[in-house]
Order: C-alpha cells, then structure tokens, then sequence
C-alpha cells in the first residue's frame, strides 16, 4: 500500500507490519496529490503533482503529461485523484487558499490527454467510482457535499449530478466504495469514518484518535486511514498518523491506470465537449 504527503511532495510504502516504518519510494520538489498504479509499467506510477499531471518512474524521475494549472490566475495545485474502473486517471485541482469555485476536475485518457471536466470546484476530494465504473462520487470539502455523477463507461462523459451527501460538521475529504457499493468517507475535522450506503444514509462510524482523517483505503477486510497535521495549533500525539481498522466488509482491489504503451502519449489538454 502507499500514500502520499501532499504538501511534502513524498511517496510513501507502508508495510505489512503496522509497527514498521514507512519507506519513502519517491520525493518531488512540489506538492503530490495523489498516485495510481501504471498497469504494465512495473513500479511507474501516474501523478496529480504540482501544477499537472506526471509519470512518475521507479527511479524517481518524472514526465509531465500537462500542466494545466501552470498558468491560472492564482497559485495551483492538483489535489486528491483516482484511477476509474477502465483506466482512466481523474485528478482534481485547488487553489493553496481553498479560494471558492476556482479549483476543476481533470481526467486522463488512455492516450495520455487530459481533459478538463469539471469546473467550479472549490476543494475536490476524491473521486470514488462503483466497481462497474457507472458511478462517481465527487466531494467538494469546503462545501461539505459530496456529489454522485453517472458515468458512462465507454466514452466516460458525466451525466448530471445529484446530491449524494451534505454534512454540516467537518468536511468530507477522501473515499473509497466497498463491494456492496456503500461509500466510506473520511470526514475532516471530526475525527471520523463514516460509512454511507448507496442510498445516502448513514451506515456506522469509526471514530479516530485523531482531528483531520483525509483519506481512505479499503484493502481487503482493512480499511486504512490517512489523517493529517496541518493546520493544527497544537497537535495531538496521533495526528499525522495512519490507521489500520478491521471492518466487516471488503473494498475492491484498486485499478491501475491504463495508458497506450502502442503509441506516443501526447501532453495535450482539451476541454470535454458541451
């Protein structure tokens, strides 16, 4: 399993045994989103970093396929990020002040073009797809609602929203759906997992001993919790940590992105047709 310390720009392993520490894979001078796994690319990963979207190769070096966010008119960067049931890469971005609607959903298409999707995000956080690839949940944290869009699994074209899921403490921040298709998600701010089931209500909660969960990881029968410091005046011996919770239902294994190896990626950046 790894994660990633955005601010730090770090890619992290965790091992097997909880009491081990993590081993970092892989370091870039600017901030790093979120990671998914190349398929057929053994230890190459595709990045939302900076201001775009990367390779990210075993050795650490790097090949930018856009870079969208490089010429907005406020300081950018990518944000959380996820690989589709098909392959696809789907990447939000934000501004560092969290400054309303200016942040946009990106996604990456088999041959390495990445098209703007959504704009008028303020904080996006996910996306999370069912395991048929025909749903996405999409939060945007700093309106405490989470969206749900159906997707059409050959062209990849959003359908109209509808709202999944509003809250009004804390923010909802990373997620993950299981096999029974309810959605886990870490709410920010409130110490807490919650378990949603596909028809919006609250399922359970996990409580943490720590103030900002920010993402979620459902491997097998454990789901895996990354909180956060930042921000914290004083913070508490266990934020920052990782957690590791058994529940009683599995997640999916995580999709790998996958990109044409037959031909030339092209670092192009398109806008979704209306």
């Amino acid at each position: 399993m790894v994660l990633v310390d955005i601010l730090a720009g770090r890619l992290l392993s965790a091992p097997d045994d909880p009491g081990a520490p993590l081993r970092e894979l892989a370091q870039l001078p600017e901030p790093l989103g979120a990671v998914a796994p190349v398929a057929d690319r053994p230890g190459t990963w595709i990045a939302a970093a900076g201001t775009g979207i990367c390779l990210l190769a075993p050795d650490g070096s790097t090949t930018w396929l856009a870079r969208p966010e490089a010429t907005a008119p406020l300081p950018m960067r990518m944000n959380d990020a996820t690989a589709d049931p098909s392959g696809r890469f789907w990447a939000g971005s934000m501004s560092y002040e969290a400054d309303e609607g200016v942040g946009a959903l990106y996604r990456v298409d088999h041959d390495g073009t990445v098209v703007r999707v959504l704009d008028g995000i303020t904080v996006p956080n996910g996306p999370a797809f069912t395991a048929d690839g025909r749903t996405m949940y999409l939060a945007d944290s700093a309106r405490g609602i989470v969206r749900r869009f159906p997707v059409d699994p050959m062209t990849a074209h959003l359908g109209a929203p509808e709202t999944y899921v509003t809250v009004d403490e804390g923010s909802p921040d990373g997620m993950v759906v299981d096999v029974e298709g309810a959605v886990w998600i870490a709410m920010w701010g409130t110490g807490e997992v919650r378990r949603y089931l596909p028809d919006g209500r609250l399922d359970r909660t996990v409580k943490l001993p720590a103030r900002q969960p920010a993402g979620v990881c459902l491997r097998h029968d454990v789901l895996h919790v990354t909180t956060a410091r930042v921000g914290l005046a004083a913070p508490g011996p266990h934020d920052g940590a990782l957690f590791a919770v058994p529940v009683d239902v599995p997640g999916t294994p995580a999709p790998a992105c996958r990109l044409d190896t037959a031909g030339r990626l092209r670092p192009t950046v398109a806008a979704e047709p209306a």
